[in-house]
């Protein structure tokens, strides 16, 4: 049974271009980055070049791109290591209620140390309001953390609106891009953003790699302690491969290309909308269809429907989609981002799923996943009329 793939806001396949370079690189480009003799000024010269296309990508200068692991780590770099080397002028920080867990589980530590942390909360739409913001800031405020795009829901927050308001506070602005890069142009210079996380296997690049924009002047010690690699700011060897790999996926994404996706993707959401309609489904979409989202994301309710067997009925009919966020997905918690904005006694959140798009999925996917979709509720539904009568 041929498998279709829609869950790509949890992970991308690796595209052919971006497995090439990683063959290329392992077998090829092998020395330590680190060392002085030949092979190892091979990995560091392909490793710069890397860092020169990502920093472009993003208006940073290329000594400003710190590798990481991946979203997590970088989003934990910036958010712990940042609000100790800062508590001495503050101990507030803000962020929002829908945040990915790699950003509110390091604020829960730090609540837990004394930190005071406000969680913005958002509309039914998955969208903060900038008065919140407003009020929320004080002198006290050390850090803003707002992700620039939602990996649930694909609301896009004002981050160019708060990059202006923050540009003469003392704060640092850091931003969890990890959904958005690859889908909207970012700008950290037009932006005011001080610090940015990103991860490549978003972008149909290679797992366990990542980066870390720290705008110059924004100091910390490295989260990671051991050598010196990433001028001091991130221990370990170099994942040269890696890192050749992301720069190909980054390539790849011409700003042109951003917006073709942005189109096709808007373009699949109200495709499948409509056909659920005609199908007589009785769904809603959670949060919205618009151009300003990030349109690969696709969340709906239907109604009556567990998510679970939702979930296990297109599993049996080889299509996958998630019920969340990839990385709680074994957890029996409910989506803390449906709670925010519908409330913990909403069926929604146990009665939705995450649809998301890629680089490979065709209308063909589409008309399969409605097919699936339209024949297990319509079952279910028959069923129990049959357990009622």
């Amino acid at each position: 049974m041929e498998e279709i793939y829609l869950d790509n806001a949890a992970t991308t396949r690796v595209s052919d271009e971006v497995y090439a370079e990683l063959m290329d690189k392992y077998k090829n480009v092998y020395g330590n980055a680190s060392t002085l003799y030949g092979l190892g000024r091979q990995s560091k010269e392909v490793m710069e070049h890397a860092r020169e296309v990502i920093a472009k990508s993003i208006n940073a200068d290329p000594e400003e791109i710190v590798f990481t692991s991946g979203g997590s780590e970088s989003d934990n770099t910036a958010v712990m290591q940042t609000a100790f080397a800062r508590q001495s002028l503050g101990k507030h920080i803000i962020t929002t209620a829908i945040e990915h867990e790699a950003i509110l589980r390091p604020m829960q530590a730090l609540e837990k140390l004394g930190f005071r942390i406000t969680y913005l909360p958002v509309d039914q739409y998955g969208n903060i309001s900038l008065d919140d913001f407003k009020a929320a800031l004080d002198d006290d405020t050390i850090l803003v953390s707002i992700m620039t795009g939602n990996n649930e829901v694909g609301s896009v927050m004002p981050i160019h609106e708060i990059g202006e308001i923050l540009k003469d506070h003392q704060a640092w602005f850091h931003t969890d891009a990890v959904q958005a890069y690859g889908l909207l142009d970012i700008d950290v210079q037009r932006d005011h953003i001080d610090l940015l996380s990103t991860s490549a296997h978003k972008i149909n690049g290679p797992k366990m790699i990542g980066f870390l924009y720290r705008r110059t002047g924004v100091n910390f010690p490295s989260l990671i302690k051991g050598g010196d690699q990433e001028t001091k700011r991130r221990a370990g060897t170099e994942n040269v491969p890696a890192i050749a790999g992301f720069a190909r996926a980054v390539e790849t994404i011409t700003s042109e290309e951003k917006a073709h996706r942005q189109a096709k993707y808007l373009k699949f959401k109200k495709y499948i909308a409509d056909k659920l309609t005609k199908n007589g489904i009785d769904f809603d979409i959670n949060g919205q269809i618009t151009e300003d989202n990030l349109n690969h994301v696709f969340n709906i309710w239907l109604k009556g429907i567990s998510t679970y067997v939702m979930q296990t009925n297109l599993d049996l009919a080889g299509i996958a989609v998630s019920g969340g966020s990839a990385c709680t997905a074994g957890s029996i918690e409910p989506s803390h981002v449906l709670v925010a904005m519908y409330g913990k006694d909403s069926p929604r959140i146990s009665e939705s799923i995450r649809i998301s798009f890629g680089r490979y999925n065709t209308y063909e996917d589409l008309d399969k996943l409605v097919a699936a979709i339209t024949q297990t509720v319509k079952r279910l539904k028959n069923k129990n009329r049959e357990v009622k009568l």
